[in-house]
């Protein structure tokens, strides 16, 4: 009986698409599978090559099958639509990942397991934490500008300005602008508080992370970089040099805006 050696799985949320082959390269299986029939399907054959294009839940999926014995590698997107021959399906990408996985010079992204995938939902936490508070302490500066009240860009002015806010009697503002304009001091507060409340987890992360604590020996790495580091780099080998990981650095970690 001929043997399933290399499996490409299109990823979906509903319907999974699944295109294996032979060693001579005769397709084997093409099907859909409903996302409760994926593990049962993998389980049920041997061990082989299984490709997946990088997306949202691939890490999932790839730690899921590799507990069947599979041999599972991610790839770019982008690297992958090389190989799509036709009109894009869900069957013709399924054949481009199985064709593309097995290319010798083939890129592949490193799998992350469940505790790098929590280190990093933990900073891009905070990330949009930041964001937010970005957006209200600007609403709130623009908001009191426009009655007169001007502050410089900082966390320091945004307090002076709620300090501003709680003083009933300096008559500064209308009663209806201050009414609204403490609801986003609340808000800035609230979420100043949930800020340093994940610094103080990422901070202890880092330190009982051996890697993580040399990266913070570096002059301007701090715990954040530190763990944003540590959680997105898992192959440092990727990189050719230094500079390219410069570079990717310095589209990837969170800005500390105000």
């Amino acid at each position: 009986m001929e043997k399933i050696i290399t499996i490409g799985l299109d990823l979906a949320k509903s319907v999974f698409q699944v295109h294996g082959i032979t060693e001579d390269g005769c397709v084997l299986v093409r099907r859909a599978l409903r996302r409760s029939q994926v593990l049962d399907f993998f389980h049920s054959i041997e061990p082989c090559l299984v490709g997946l294009e990088a997306c949202g839940t691939a890490h999932h999926w790839a730690n899921a099958i590799g507990e069947f014995g599979h041999t599972v590698r991610m790839m770019p997107p982008v690297y992958v639509k090389a190989y799509l021959k036709r009109n894009k399906t869900d069957a013709a990408d399924a054949e481009a990942i199985c064709e593309a996985v097995t290319r010798p010079t083939m890129r592949f992204v490193p799998i992350k397991t469940a505790e790098e995938q929590a280190a990093g939902m933990v900073l891009k936490t905070r990330e949009l934490f930041v964001r937010q508070r970005t957006q209200m302490s600007n609403a709130m500066r623009a908001h009191m500008a426009e009655l007169g009240i001007i502050a410089a860009t900082g966390m320091t002015s945004i307090t002076k300005l709620i300090a501003i806010l709680r003083n009933d009697d300096d008559g500064l503002l209308p009663f209806a602008a201050r009414a609204a304009l403490l609801e986003m001091a609340e808000q800035i507060e609230g979420l100043t508080a949930r800020i340093e409340d994940l610094d103080v987890k990422i901070v202890a992360a880092v330190k009982a992370d051996e890697t993580a604590r040399r990266l913070t020996s570096i002059p301007g790495v701090g715990p954040i970089i530190a763990a944003t580091i540590r959680a997105t780099i898992t192959d440092p080998a990727a990189f050719r040099t230094g500079r390219d990981l410069a570079a990717w650095i310095g589209d990837h970690v969170p800005g500390d805006g105000v």
